[in-house]
Formats: structure tokens, C-alpha cells, sequence
């Protein structure tokens, strides 16, 4: 496979990365990747796209080879700012969005703030936890919820990136996490994200912090009008093995204007990893539309 190119950009003072697959004059197509995740997730499907657009895939701030925000909690807006500064400075309006999970919720955002920039969205379970989760988030009183998210920070402040002793081993917890995944797919994914220890040792690129969710979130009424206001078609994808529930039955695709609901069986929550071509041909069939 010919890879992309690497570069960096700025936001909010941080130097964040992302890759560019070339083809420049074509229409842009932005990958989102989610948490604790990075941007060479992307590179099966971004080598099936291509041709047919200049696709950029970024890295987001704590993961893979962007800046770590000290001092930060993760904010949702804050990746929302940076996915929005990153279109803005390379110019990427209109622009077609594939992301996933969490980067597909950023995406979600982004396209309800400025519907006008986006010319399709792609997006893999993307529309955060179950209706029945958020509620019991909500039932809990918010100074337990900002007191847990104290409690958590502090016990993240005392905790030690894990490190593997060989490469193989973190391959190893890769395929753990994830058995759909071909050994190839598990390969490339603990390669591109790992970086190696002064000590010989392995681990993973993320900072510890993003596992971290501010208690200060949009409400899920501001979160539903901001998905009403998206005005391109949208495409929601789930795995049906996948912990997340279904958009089309709960609710949450009734906030939608133009959208179309597929389950892929035999996947879990990377739908892209685990039924590739599957996804691909779906996403193909919605973006030719």
C-alpha cells in the first residue's frame, strides 16, 4: 500500500497531525477517527477512496501524533474547534466526512454548526451511548458526576502508560480487543499506533486523559436540534454485534432531516475493520447517490 504524506497544523496553540493521501483538485473527504484511536485506522478505507477524492485523516489532540493538551479535559467542543479549524485552513468546504465514534459525534456537531460546509456524512456509531444510558447519566446528581470526574482525574494523574515489553505483545492486545480483526489489520494498527519506549518498551500513542469525559456536556436536547440542522444526506452505520444500539429504533435518527439507517452483521463497533468490504460497498452506494 502507498501511504499518505504526514503534516502538522495548528489549534488552540497545539500541533496536531494529520495524513494526506493526495490527489489534490479532487472533492475533499475527511476521516474522523474515535477514541483512543488515530489516523492510520483509516488507511483500508482511504485507499479504496483515493481516486475519487483528496482525502485527509487527522490525528486528534491526545492521540497518535498530535500534541497531548495539557491542562485539558477533552472537551467535545475542543475536537469539534480543531476538526473545524483543520476545514477552514486547508480549505475543505464542501466536504465529505466518513468518522467514527467519538470523532463521529465531533463530526455530528461540526455539520450541525456549519451545515452549509458538508456535503455528506458517513458516520459509525457516532451518535454516542444508548437513550437509556444518558438518562441514567442524567439522573445522577452533578456533584456526584463532577466529584466522579475529579476522582478520575486524579487516579489518571498516578497512572503509568502501559508498556509492553515487545511489539508482538502489543500486537497481541490489539487482536484481544478486537478478534474480528485479521492479524495484517492488527499489525498495521499496533504499528502506526505505538511508539517505542526509551527502554526498548511499547505503548500506545493516546494520553491517558482522553479516557476522561467531562461531566460539562451539550444536553441531549441541544445535541438533537444541532442534528436537525444538518442538511446534508446521513449515513449511520452500527455493527450488529456492537454494544451500541440502534439508531433507527431508538430515537435518535428521528432528529435527522435526510438519513439512512444500515446494521452490518458480524461486526462489532469498527464496522470499518470488521466488515470492510461491506462498509465499503454501502458507503460507495450512499455517496454515488
Amino acid at each position: 500500500m502507498e501511504g499518505p504524506t504526514s503534516h502538522s497544523y495548528f489549534s488552540q496553540r497545539l500541533r496536531l497531525h494529520y495524513v494526506d493521501w493526495g490527489n489534490e483538485g479532487a472533492p475533499a473527504m475527511l476521516m474522523v477517527h474515535g477514541g483512543r484511536d488515530h489516523c492510520r485506522n483509516w488507511d483500508w478505507v482511504a485507499q479504496a477512496f483515493r481516486d475519487d477524492y483528496h482525502i485527509i485523516a487527522p490525528d486528534l489532540r491526545g492521540h497518535g501524533d498530535s500534541q497531548w493538551a495539557v491542562g485539558s479535559s477533552y472537551h467535545h467542543a475542543d475536537y469539534v474547534y480543531d476538526i473545524a479549524q483543520l476545514i477552514h485552513q486547508k480549505k475543505m468546504n464542501p466536504v465529505t466526512i466518513v468518522a467514527h465514534s467519538m470523532g463521529g459525534g465531533v463530526s455530528l456537531t461540526y455539520a450541525g454548526l456549519y451545515p452549509e460546509t458538508v456535503a455528506k456524512l458517513v458516520v459509525i456509531e457516532g451518535t454516542g451511548p444508548p437513550p437509556s444510558m444518558i438518562a441514567e447519566r442524567l439522573g445522577v446528581p452533578i456533584n456526584e458526576q463532577l466529584d466522579t470526574w475529579v476522582q478520575d482525574l486524579r487516579t489518571s494523574s498516578g497512572r503509568l502508560p502501559r508498556r509492553y515489553a515487545t511489539l508482538e505483545e502489543a500486537y497481541e492486545r490489539m487482536q484481544t480487543e478486537n478478534p474480528h480483526l485479521t492479524e495484517e489489520r492488527a499489525r498495521h494498527l499496533t504499528i502506526h499506533g505505538s511508539n517505542q519506549n526509551e527502554d526498548g518498551t511499547f505503548s500506545w500513542k493516546f494520553d491517558n486523559y482522553v479516557r476522561n469525559f467531562s461531566p460539562v456536556r451539550l444536553a441531549p436536547e441541544a445535541q438533537h436540534e444541532l442534528w436537525s440542522r444538518i442538511s446534508c444526506p446521513t449515513l449511520l452505520i452500527r455493527g450488529s454485534e456492537s454494544w451500541a444500539s440502534d439508531p433507527a429504533t431508538d430515537g435518535r435518527a428521528d432528529h435527522f432531516r435526510h438519513v439512512q439507517v444500515e446494521s452490518i452483521d458480524g461486526a462489532g463497533h469498527w464496522a470499518h475493520h470488521d466488515q470492510l468490504d461491506e462498509f465499503l460497498s454501502l458507503t460507495r452506494n450512499f455517496l454515488a447517490d
